[in-house]
Order: structure tokens, then sequence, then C-alpha cells
């Protein structure tokens, strides 16, 4: 284990005790009246569909628990950057996050990983019907012998993606150092497409593009606009081949410790917050992407039907080279549920 591993794990332990202790140490009658606190943790703005989500969600839970239950959350990465956040709600340093489903296979749920598969959802209809049915409530079942309880699954549209010079063909792609989420799906997309595939936490992501040490990305126009990515980015395409979703999750011992009349409310709480992150995601993501073509900072295209096909021609062969690694049910399931039919 490397220095810089020891002392996060030493700073993610110590987080935990420092919470565990500051409540022993109270007297039972103030423990008693003290609001329970839930640290909501996550990566991105607060004003994309993610943060308005949450913030919606702790304007819910404080109305009608009567602040028995305190929200706080942390945005942009402020307490956990991609890697540290899981282990940080493991180890209940934060009860709550919203990773997007690519986080999930470093843990050991390889499976969430079979919504990274290119041109899988044919539209948002596809993805609810996948995330709203028994595969998405499967997959949450196996996240629970790792401490985590899946609570929600927030949807925030199909990926774009951007570089320093045109996207239109799949040639454009060789050699290009693109940023990935760590996901082995992610990782043979961008190798199919000719590109370098780099792992790297979402926060550092501006920086290392203005600075070259990546070319390129792929994610959705909200989170473009709000890390202000498109500024250091002259091209962009809309391609649709990706979905961006989130998985909002919780701390297992933290949340079956909870009342169930306190329990029975967050779920409603968050069935709100839910609905309303998923309706404006699509609208902000259109208002993103209006707003950076106005910008002038960045030349957006659209692929043409032609071009798209090539794409998927490249891409469509990652889907098969995942079936060890994802489990042919699980692809299969999720083919069914979304209605994708694979090209002979």
């Amino acid at each position: 284990m490397t220095h810089s591993l020891i002392q996060r794990r030493r700073r993610l332990v110590l987080g935990a005790a420092a919470a565990a202790a500051a409540s022993i140490a109270l007297p039972t009658t103030l423990r008693a009246q003290a609001p329970i606190i839930i640290k909501f943790s996550h990566v991105v703005a607060p004003d994309t569909p993610k943060g308005k989500g949450a913030q919606r969600f702790k304007e819910l839970v404080e109305q009608r628990t009567n602040g028995k239950v305190k929200v706080e959350l942390y945005p942009n990465s402020q307490l956990y950057k991609d890697k540290e956040e899981m282990e940080a709600l493991q180890l209940g340093s934060v009860q709550m996050l919203a990773p997007s489903l690519a986080k999930f296979g470093p843990l050991g749920v390889k499976e969430f990983e079979v919504f990274d598969l290119p041109f899988i959802f044919k539209d948002t209809a596809a993805f609810r019907a996948v995330t709203d049915g028994p595969v998405g409530a499967d997959l949450f079942k196996k996240l629970e012998p790792k401490g985590i309880k899946g609570l929600a699954y927030w949807d925030n549209g199909f990926h774009i993606m951007s570089a320093n010079k045109p996207m239109h063909h799949v040639a454009d792609f060789k050699g290009l150092k693109m940023r990935i989420q760590s996901s082995k799906v992610l990782d043979a997309q961008m190798r199919a497409l000719g590109a370098i595939p780099q792992v790297m936490a979402f926060s550092e992501l501006y920086q290392a593009l203005q600075s070259g040490v990546v070319d390129g990305c792929e994610g959705v126009p909200s989170n473009f606009y709000t890390q202000k990515t498109y500024e250091v980015q002259k091209h962009t395409t809309i391609s649709n081949h990706g979905h961006l979703a989130y998985a909002v999750i919780v701390n297992k011992k933290f949340w079956d410790g909870l009342p169930a009349d306190v329990r029975t409310t967050l779920e409603a709480a968050l069935r709100e917050a839910t609905t309303y992150a998923n309706a404006i995601a699509e609208t902000e993501n259109v208002q993103a992407l209006d707003k950076m073509r106005a910008s002038g900072k960045t030349t957006i295209y659209t692929l043409t039907p032609a071009e798209t096909n090539e794409w998927k021609t490249a891409l469509m062969p990652v889907h098969k080279e995942m079936e060890a690694r994802l489990g042919k049910p699980t692809i299969e399931a999720v083919y069914k549920a979304a209605g994708f039919v694979p090209a002979k």
C-alpha cells in the first residue's frame, strides 16, 4: 500500500471515529434531542440536476421531520473525490452519496457497468424501464453485502464528447487521451475508438483539459457547462453514445438503525426528489448546450445518421467483449428491459 493510500485510509477512519466519538460523548438526554445528521456528499456542482435533486431532498426532509433530521450537502468534491467517497460511505464518514453508476465496478459490483455499454439505450424510456424494474432492484441487492443500500436511480441524460479537434469519424479518436470514469466498459469503449483512456477524478478534469494532460472527455451538457470544461475544448460532438445516471445510496448500518417512521419519511422525500431531478435533467441539458453554443467557445456538432452508424459499428463489439466481466445474463436482462436488439 502506497504512502498516499495509507494517508487517505487514515483520514477516512479518523473521520468516522470522530463522528462516532462525538455521538458517544453526548449525555443521553442531549443525544435524544439532537437532530439526526445525514452528510450527503457528491462531486458535481450545486446547480446541476444532481445538485438540485440533493437540495430538494434536503428541503423536504427537514421540513417534514420538523428539524429532527438535518441533511448536510457537500457538493463539488468538498469532502471526498471520486475514489474516496465510496470508502467514506462504507466507513460511516458520510451517510449518503449519489455516485454515477460507473463507480460500482471498483467496489466489486461490476454488473453496474452494464449501464456503460455504448448505444444500449435508445431513449430515456428505455433507461427507465431498466432502473424502475426488476433489473434495477436486483442490482441494488448486490450492494448490500458491501454495507450499502441503494435507494433510487437519478437520470442525467445522454453523453456528448469533447476535444480540441473535430470528432465526426472513428478515425478522429486515434491517439487522443480521453478522460473516463473508472469503468472497464468505458475503457474498452475508448480503446475501440482508437483513443487512450485515462481514469481521472471529476474534480481534476478542468485543469487536466486546460493543461493538455488529457485531450478530451465524455459527459453530459449540464456537467460540461457547470464545470466550464467547454471553455477549454474547441469541439463538442452530440453523439448520444452513452448515458449518465446516478444511484442514491446510503450506509446500510446507518439506514437500518434509523427509527421506522424516519425511514418512511426519508423514502417519501426521496421519491419526490427523484421525480424532480429526473424531470429537470432533460431541460437543463438542453439549456446547457444552448449556453455552450452561445458562448462561442466550442463548436457543437451533431453526428449524421451515417456517422452514428460508423460509431456503432466500432463500438458494438464492446458488448460481446464485456460478457465475461458483466455476465451474459445481466446483459441480456438489460437488453430485454430496454428493448435493445443487437445487430446480428
